[in-house]
């Protein structure tokens, strides 16, 4: 298929997909590999062009673009946005992130700010991406900027965040530099590998916002009314822990196996669709070569999804309550009054919550878990090695999604009944 994306990550198996008993550390490749090795020394750009250039990869980006030049609608589960999920109630405005941005755009030369911003309702919200390759470029390159002009940008993405959020993000850029660092490719893959770009003009009330994507990690701010969005999310980590760093989905993880053992039998045959990750009754599409399981990553604006699972009214009330508690971590990004406004949302349609697992529910196997519902679908998933040697799904390649269905990603329900846009 690919040198980087084999077919074991989408061959269904009979046995259970164990979890390895080793650290990530005894998965790395030997120096001289040539997977690593051919790279050696090369740019991001000399790395991007070699790998556009796979018959795969030229295949995966044609895909991709025909999802991207398609008019966005918002993913749903059955082909029909639903309208008036998203009325749009003013907040009290935060300065610190306009503030923050202010400063960033006078740091920047003139060429630097042409291609830096771009209109509130540009399309080019919806070009990111997150493989270590470029796809699209969109903004300007951390790496490329001066470091008080990255440090300036980066501190707009620090002001808009939660600081537990900003931990997240952070961590998983820093967690980059790590991979790179290990492999031996640091010029491929660094803490500031990431693409960033401003929409709109920051404002206490009018809509704008920024976005910041590249190797695991992306992320779509936006404020409209001074109500903030931040969706599509799209963080992971390979590896997801490392010597000396916290892991990154520890707690989510944590929650979701507890919420998984805690089902009864009954609970479970309705909640776990498949018993396996490579579950060889999977239908022949469900696994996809870059994606794995999951269903709502980059160019997948407008993917339908139908609910599976188990629903939340099938859930006691401490289930219910573990269910809402793993939500509200995918939500960890949007400060604590956004999040609280967001959780609102989600308790208003908790009723129309679905719970899905696929794999054992005990934590001896990698899993994937989708919590989806007219305002949220949310998913993490375990993934193979792709700079790393295991070709089975491990606990230590973690990718997590976070999209708001019936088309509130990127604000725009928001941005669609906003006097200002």
């Amino acid at each position: 298929m690919d040198e980087f994306l084999h077919t074991d990550r989408t061959s269904g198996r009979e046995a259970a997909v164990d979890l390895p008993e080793d650290s990530y550390l005894g998965y790395l490749f030997e120096p001289d590999d040539p997977k690593v090795a051919r790279y050696r020394g090369m740019t991001y750009e000399e790395f991007g062009r070699d790998r556009v250039s796979a018959p795969f990869v030229q295949d995966l980006l044609a895909y991709w673009k025909g999802l991207y030049e398609e008019p966005f609608v918002g993913v749903t589960s059955d082909g029909v946005a639903r309208r008036g999920l998203y009325p749009l109630r003013p907040a009290e405005a935060d300065p610190a992130p306009v503030e923050a941005a202010r400063a960033a755009l006078d740091l920047l030369t003139a060429a630097e700010r042409d291609r830096f911003t771009y209109p509130v309702d540009a399309p080019e919200w919806r070009a990111w991406s997150n493989p270590e390759f470029v796809v699209h470029r969109v903004g300007l390159r951390l790496e490329d900027l001066e470091p008080d002009v990255a440090d300036a940008i980066l501190a707009v993405v620090r002001a808009s965040l939660s600081p537990a959020g900003w931990t997240l993000v952070s961590g998983a850029m820093s967690l980059n530099g790590y991979l790179g660092e290990l492999v031996g490719l640091p010029t491929v893959m660094n803490d500031r590998s990431y693409w960033v770009s401003l929409f709109g003009t920051p404002s206490p009330d009018g809509p704008w916002g920024w976005q910041l994507f590249g190797h695991h990690v992306a992320v779509n701010f936006v404020s409209v009314g001074g109500r903030h969005v931040i969706a599509p999310v799209f963080i992971g980590g390979e590896p997801a822990l490392s010597d000396g760093r916290p892991p990154l989905f520890a707690a989510r993880e944590a929650r979701a196996l507890e919420l998984a053992a805690s089902l009864t039998e009954e609970q479970r045959a309705d909640a776990v669709v498949y018993h396996s990750v490579l579950d060889p009754a999977m239908p022949a599409d469900r696994l996809h070569p870059a994606d794995e399981r999951h269903l709502a990553g980059a160019f997948r604006d407008n993917r339908v999804i139908p609910y599976e699972g188990i629903r939340a009214t099938g859930l006691t009330d401490v289930q219910r309550g573990l269910l809402r508690g793993i939500v509200e971590d995918f939500h960890l990004l949007l400060r604590q009054p956004h999040r609280d406004a967001t959780m609102a949302d989600y308790d208003a349609h908790v009723d129309e919550t679905w719970f899905c697992w696929y794999g054992a529910t005990d934590g001896s196997q990698p899993f994937y878990l989708r919590i989806q519902s007219p305002v949220v679908l949310a998913e993490l998933d375990h993934h193979a090695g792709v700079w790393l040697t295991n070709r089975l799904p491990a606990r230590f390649h973690v990718h997590t999604i976070l999209r708001l269905p019936n088309g509130n990603d990127y604000g725009r329900a928001y941005l669609e009944q906003d006097t200002h846009a």
